[in-house]
């Protein structure tokens, strides 16, 4: 449990996603370790741990519970990688890769979102947690390879400079999809060969950038 109320609300959304099929022990002893209503804005707290999104500002939200725990356990981290968390949003699934990953870089292009999640990050003492402010449809080529890359925003096609960020072994989360109806994609390196696994359906915010959906006539084909 965590110190800051609401323990009881946290408790069931565990229960919830549990019944939803996700079992890593750590991954849920990591979201049971984290408190999700103080990544949300104050007017929201009452529904923080509800399995559902919710509104952050900038036209961005806070990921469903269910969603953050299944896209985090398709990663199947071990405790020593590296991950890449594009889209910082709020700050709350930066936050539960900490828990879980070695070394978490995360991006966003809202610098308020940027400064308002490092506060919150500073403030619950985490320090393996790195902020970039940038365009994450690039990733961070300075900082590759990844050794897992968590998407939390769709893109028309799978972005091309994040596929090259995987190591080997490495995996990438992200929705894939039209702006209002997208699948989960699961790329996988394997002896320096991509994978892909399709997932489930779902319905992200856009992910903005070279190749988002700014520019998503040009995406004729994965480039």
């Amino acid at each position: 449990m965590n110190e800051y109320g609401f323990e009881e609300e946290h408790k069931e959304m565990i229960d919830l996603i549990i019944k939803r099929g996700v079992r890593s022990t750590n991954l849920l002893a990591a979201m049971l370790s984290v408190p999700r209503h103080l990544f949300v804005p104050e007017k929201n707290r009452p529904w923080a741990y509800a399995d559902s999104a919710l509104h952050i500002g900038h036209g961005q939200t806070i990921s469903q519970p269910y969603m953050v725990a299944s896209m985090t356990d398709a990663l199947q981290l071990t405790g020593n990688e590296r991950v890449l968390d594009i889209g910082t949003g709020s700050g709350y699934q930066a936050a539960i890769l900490a828990h879980l990953a070695k070394e978490v870089h995360t991006i966003d292009l809202v610098p308020e979102l940027v400064e308002g999640a490092k506060k919150i990050i500073t403030t619950l003492g985490y320090t393996n947690i790195h902020f970039h402010m940038g365009d994450g449809s690039l990733g961070l080529p300075d900082e590759a390879p990844f050794d897992a890359i968590l998407v939390a925003a769709a893109a028309p096609r799978v972005p091309r400079p994040l596929l090259e960020q995987l190591a080997e072994g490495g995996k990438l989360v992200i929705p894939v999809g039209q702006q209002h109806s997208q699948q989960i994609e699961i790329w996988q390196r394997k002896s320096g060969k991509l994978e892909r696994k399709i997932g489930e359906s779902v319905i992200f915010v856009p992910l903005l950038g070279k190749f988002g959906w700014e520019n998503k006539q040009k995406k004729s084909r994965l480039e």
